[in-house]
């Protein structure tokens, strides 16, 4: 019996000790109260006009879960019974005695009413003096009891305590016969206050610890729940610290700001909030795509892909009356019945596709005047007074002069092509001759495009002896055979 009093003694430093946990799963109390007897002597529970000796305590309880946790309970004081009339006891005490306790609500509500029960020993003596006959064992101890808390850290608490004792002859009296029921018992009706020991760890420093927090990253600051998640006054899954509406339940995509078309606008930036659009165009549709929104656009069904003003519609940038779209020149103010385009010399071919766009001239000459009969005459003449070295198809210098009078025509004519023709008489080998005719008719528009004539407006073809002009038997015939020919075109 000593040891298993010391061993609640142990019990209770060993607590003490251990006060301070990382989940402030412990507690602390300092306690005061009276006691009451009950046995062979009378019966002072409850009794206000009977007997009452005080005591103190201190107690150190852990929490096991939600609903439970385990109290230790060490007190010291007096007990005893007289009424005035008849032989009474009176006896100073020191008890210990180890509970569980079972409250009836969960830590988060201020008032918190509990049960328990558990087992303790009572020693009868002002000295700690473990005798057999000194000390008597409690069993059960049981009771009920209220916490009240009054800050996070301090509780104030109230509680009823009842003991059994193994024992029936403290009070001077023993008949009990071994029947539990006619055994000694008291009563302590205690008062105190409790305090929260340990430091809970709060990494986010919400003011809720770890343990019971589901949301343990929140930033610094932000205002959380009891479970420690940020607040969400308007219930759309975006915290109150990241949304932009925070009365108005919204989309997650646009913090919590609603979007009635759900075309990715919010509402309080949506031009058109119950027309889905685009956010180019603050939340407006678009049907042509052309970059006006439909509310703005006055010609809504522009051709998608056309340049459009700020009305929607096709842009006429050279002011014409040709838009854009239809311009051939965009960029210079033309005549609408040529698609846009100016006509500088009123030839009615547009500028673009006239290569003599200050000189009149006809379709079928690309714009240039048509080359005078004298001209022509004078070009054939020229091509009769080109002469080459014997087998050879370089110019005598005496047909450079020549070359040089066609060059000033074909200036005056830059519309007009020219087809250089060459031909030979039948003396030598047909392939020799061909050869020869071509040489001749390209050393001939060498030397015009060497002197700033385009290459694009000259052709050189060689004929050999095959288009004979006149008889190959005579000297005359073979003369007039060797030639070259010039023909101009549009």
């Amino acid at each position: 019996m000593k040891k298993l009093l010391l061993l609640f003694v142990g019990i209770a430093f060993t607590f003490t000790a251990k006060a301070q946990t990382e989940d402030k799963k412990w507690n602390v109390g300092l306690h005061t109260g009276v006691t009451q007897y009950s046995g062979d002597l009378g019966r002072d529970w409850y009794e206000t006009d009977n007997t009452m000796y005080g005591f103190g305590g201190l107690s150190v309880s852990r929490n096991l879960g939600k609903l439970f946790d385990v109290s230790v309970l060490l007190s010291k004081g007096t007990i005893g019974y007289h009424n005035g009339t008849t032989p009474g006891f009176k006896s100073d005490f020191n008890a210990a005695s180890v509970n569980l306790r079972f409250n009836i609500v969960a830590p988060e509500y201020i008032v918190r009413p509990y049960v328990f029960a558990g087992v303790g020993a009572i020693l009868f003596d002002n000295q700690l003096n473990f005798h057999q006959e000194k000390y008597d064992f409690m069993l059960p101890t049981t009771g009920a009891g209220l916490n009240i808390r009054l800050t996070p850290l301090i509780m104030f608490n109230l509680q009823e305590t009842f003991m059994f004792s193994n024992h029936d002859g403290r009070d001077g009296i023993d008949n009990a016969e071994g029947k539990m029921n006619k055994k000694d018992s008291y009563v302590t009706h205690m008062v105190g206050l409790t305090f929260n020991m340990g430091n809970s760890i709060d990494t986010d420093q919400d003011g809720v610890s770890d343990k019971k927090d589901t949301c343990p990253d929140t930033p610094t600051g932000v205002v959380v729940d009891k479970n420690g998640c940020p607040v969400d006054t308007d219930g759309d899954g975006v915290a109150d610290y990241l949304d932009n509406c925070l009365n108005i339940k919204g989309s997650q995509l646009l913090n919590g700001c609603p979007d009635s078309d759900n075309d990715g606008v919010e509402d309080s930036k949506d031009q058109c909030p119950n027309q889905a659009g685009t956010a180019v165009l603050f939340g407006c549709p678009d049907a042509d795509k052309d970059g006006v929104a439909d509310k703005d656009d006055q010609c809504a069904n522009t051709k998608v892909g056309t340049k459009v003003d700020s009305k929607g519609c096709p842009m006429d940038s050279d002011n014409d009356g040709v838009t854009d779209d239809m311009d051939r020149c965009p960029d210079v103010a033309g005549v609408v019945a040529l698609k846009g385009c100016p006509d500088t010399d009123g030839d009615g071919i547009v500028d673009l596709d006239d290569k003599c766009p200050k000189e009149k001239g006809t379709a079928l000459n690309n714009g240039c005047p048509e080359i005078t009969k004298a001209d022509i005459v004078k070009i054939t003449y020229i091509g009769s007074k080109l002469f080459f070295e014997n087998n050879s198809d370089k110019l005598k210098v005496a047909s450079l002069s020549q070359l040089d009078a066609l060059i000033e025509i074909l200036n005056r004519y830059p519309g007009a092509t020219l087809t250089i023709e060459g031909h030979t008489d039948s003396v030598g080998a047909d392939d020799f001759n061909m050869t020869l005719s071509q040489k001749r008719s390209d050393s001939v528009r060498e030397y015009l495009i060497g002197k700033g004539i385009e290459a694009s407006r000259l052709k050189a073809v060689g004929f050999g002896e095959t288009k004979p002009v006149a008889t190959n038997n005579t000297s005359l015939g073979k003369a007039k055979n060797r030639r070259v020919e010039l023909k101009t075109n549009y």
